[in-house]
């Protein structure tokens, strides 16, 4: 694994799928011994919601027109 020109590298998605790591996700490194951690931060933002589990997962072809089309009143 290589770290880019921005410092940036990715976790491997079988640690996200562990940790339970989504997006906007926060987590801090943590350097302990000469080691350095990455510890997913616990609180309000990581708590996972009814609908975070669904993202991603919409199947209808419609348009945002079709769509806001159902959702409004006549």
């Amino acid at each position: 694994m290589r770290v880019t020109t921005k410092g940036q590298v990715t976790i491997p998605q079988h640690i996200r799928e562990k940790l339970g790591i989504t997006p906007s996700t926060d987590i801090e490194f943590v350097e302990e011994k000469g080691r350095v951690y990455i510890v997913k931060k616990e609180g309000e933002r990581n708590k996972t919601s009814k609908f975070r589990k669904l993202r991603g997962v919409a199947t209808v072809k419609m348009t945002t027109d079709e769509i806001m089309a159902l959702t409004r009143e006549d």
